[in-house]
């Protein structure tokens, strides 16, 4: 079986739409594949990131050999070197015998970088190496070790300004970025939302042994279809899996995008046309000024979209087009009170 790190094969993942977007990114995915050069995978959190790396190569020559991962950004700088390329007996405190690392146990396989902006400039230096040369030494070695291993990369940082900034280096992004794909974040896939959820729904009816396959509501249909979804597929993965396990029957009406929304909160919740008063003016001149304006055009927008989303800020936040985040940061400044 090929190494994934521990955790089931991402061959086997939601690789699941018929939207334009997605359609492109698959066929770009499945050209670069079978060609034996490093690919970088540009995207936001929750697109699946490791799942294109999994795709990547299974669909390559290499489909037979190991798929090794190790996202970056868990382990301390520190660690990095040793994890990547192991260390040899006595090559550091508690090192009391030889350990292979990622690039040995990939060897004739496909390595999966996920947040490679997190990867220390001294570690990068001997990525780079193993590139151009395909050997390293361990840590605390000198004997060159050789391998055969094709690198993918994964981030949502900004590695052309890291670069630009000396916190990646150029000559290894140059020697990464032989392909870039972006993934296409789920806001932009609207036709793959309910395709998504279905699958997704049916799954978790199948996880709790119901024998009927569940179906949302037009009401809920609309929830998932307006809301921004900020945490992209995965984020529409949980969604539905808790609306599932929490529905009495077969129809799904109720979704809830924030299950850290205490229900205490509802119990005191006061109309949103009461706070507003803090900036509305009874009578209106015929010229406000320009920050006054903006300010009661933002709480009205605000007070309309949190009573179209029945007080649910996530849903509120994507009928405004907005993050959550920044939905939040409105509400602060507008001293909103929930």
């Amino acid at each position: 079986m090929p190494e994934t790190n521990g955790r089931q094969s991402p061959i086997a993942g939601e690789a699941l739409g018929q939207s334009e977007r997605f359609l492109e990114f698959q066929e770009r995915l499945s050209r670069v594949a079978p060609v034996e050069r490093p690919v970088l995978l540009i995207g936001e959190r929750g697109t699946g990131k490791e799942l294109a790396a999994g795709r990547l190569h299974y669909l390559s020559r290499r489909w037979q050999g190991p798929f090794v991962t190790l996202n970056c950004a868990t382990l301390a700088p520190t660690l990095i070197e040793a994890e990547l390329f192991g260390h040899e007996k006595g090559a550091f405190t508690g090192a009391d015998h030889r350990r292979k690392g990622r690039f040995e146990a990939a060897d004739n396989g496909t390595l999966f970088l996920d947040e490679i902006g997190a990867i220390p400039l001294e570690v990068q230096e001997k990525i780079l190496r193993v590139v151009e040369y395909g050997s390293f030494e361990r840590v605390g070695g000198s004997a060159p070790v050789e391998v055969d291993v094709r690198i993918i990369g994964a981030t949502n940082a900004d590695l052309e300004a890291m670069a630009a900034r000396g916190t990646f280096k150029p000559d290894l992004l140059d020697r990464l970025s032989f392909e870039v794909l972006f993934l296409p974040p789920l806001r932009l896939r609207e036709e793959d939302i309910l395709v998504l959820a279905g699958h997704f729904a049916g799954r978790m009816a199948f996880e709790l042994g119901r024998s009927t396959l569940p179906s949302f509501s037009d009401r809920a249909v609309q929830a998932l279809e307006t809301h921004g979804w900020p945490g992209n597929v995965r984020e529409l993965k949980n969604v539905v899996e808790r609306a599932v396990y929490r529905a009495d029957g077969e129809v799904i009406d109720a979704i809830d995008f924030d299950p850290f929304r205490s229900p205490f909160d509802l119990i005191q919740a006061k109309p949103v046309a009461a706070i507003a008063g803090a900036v509305a003016t009874p009578a209106e001149p015929e010229f406000l000024p320009l920050r006054q304006a903006v300010a009661q055009l933002e709480l009205s927008l605000l007070r309309r979209a949190l009573e179209k989303g029945r007080f649910n800020q996530r849903q509120a936040a994507g009928l405004l087009g907005l993050s959550y985040d920044q939905l939040r940061g409105l509400l602060r400044k507008y001293r909103v009170r929930l």
